[in-house]
């Protein structure tokens, strides 16, 4: 769980004291009131809680065949974006020595100062115990515990370990970012089953594909900062290889479930088209080993679950006549 080493440079100003208000000296204190509630939801990354939503509804309608109660849905959203925003804020803490020294993430809160780091941890563990409570108040249990320990995971196996030490980090990290299927499922059985588990494993393909097609275009940044993700330690055409192999998974996967989740044509239609397209896009990165065929992979794939998952409600919704 070694960190990475720091440039003098770095170190220099890692090692410089906060002013008494919890700001970089070499950071412009905040200009209005809200800036510091910006910082605080901007430490829960809410783009990645929009994706991690986008799976969890579809999967509850699925789950109950039908669409579940409005406050049961409302209630698993609340308590998923608690543990996911808690997550990603556990993440930036641990890995703000190595986001100033990427220029992707060098103006996050933790890195400008607009955020101290012990107030973040704080509050991102306030996250953590609000989001147990939550889901065991209002949901239940079993997904409480999967939301927890989906951020036990992602925080000690994926930021602490893997991201730092292996090319397979996001491999295996990814699980976590699998995980909301499984609450969603939970929140409405409050138990598991087939159907969920092939879900898990549709978002654990679709991770690498989608994360090793923007980690091209950014692996100077994770060469600068000493982070083995794939791209930067191999070569163009070896990533885009992995990702062909993960993708057909990935396919398979989508129309597995089918079958496992007793779905209707516009699912399989759906699954099937959206799966050759993804395919496409990633034969396209293999042809051209260009940045541009990457980002347009990387930004198909969110295109690519956002509309997969919306197949799976509009099924349920139509097949049932809700």
């Amino acid at each position: 769980m070694g960190f990475t080493r720091l440039s003098s440079r770095s170190r220099t100003r890692a090692a410089e004291p906060p002013t008494s208000s919890g700001v970089s000296p070499t950071c412009p204190p905040p200009r209005s009131r809200t800036r510091p509630v910006r910082a605080y939801v901007a430490l829960t990354k809410p783009r990645i809680i929009e994706l991690l939503l986008v799976t969890t509804l579809p999967t509850m309608v699925v789950a109950d065949r039908g669409i579940p109660s409005v406050w049961l849905m409302a209630a698993t959203v609340i308590g998923g974006t608690l543990a996911a925003g808690g997550a990603n804020a556990i993440n930036m803490y641990a890995d703000r020595d190595i986001d100033r020294l990427m220029e992707r993430t060098k103006n996050r809160p933790l890195v400008t100062g607009e955020v101290a780091p012990g107030r973040a941890l704080a509050f991102a563990i306030a996250l953590e115990v609000l989001a147990f409570a939550w889901l065991w108040g209002f949901v239940n249990l079993l997904s409480a515990v999967l939301a927890v320990s989906a951020t036990a995971f992602y925080v000690f196996v994926y930021t602490l370990w893997l991201k730092r030490t292996s090319t397979r980090n996001i491999i295996i990290g990814g699980a976590a970012g699998a995980v909301p299927v499984l609450v969603g499922w939970s929140a409405v059985t409050n138990g598991l089953g087939w159907a969920p588990l092939v879900l898990f494993g549709l978002i654990f393909y679709w991770t690498p594909p989608h994360f090793w097609a923007l980690a091209i275009r950014y692996r100077d940044d994770y060469r600068a900062a000493n982070v083995p993700m794939l791209p930067a330690v191999a070569s163009t055409r070896t990533t885009a290889v992995r990702i062909i192999g993960y993708t057909v998974v990935l396919w398979g996967l989508s129309v597995l479930f089918s079958a496992v989740g007793e779905m209707g044509l516009v699912y399989t239609v759906s699954a099937v088209v959206l799966g050759a397209v993804f395919l496409l896009f990633a034969v396209q990165v293999l042809r051209t080993q260009a940045t541009a065929a990457a980002m347009r992979l990387f930004s198909y794939s969110i295109t690519y679950i956002t509309l997969l998952f919306g197949a799976m409600a509009i099924d349920q919704v139509v097949r049932t006549g809700v």
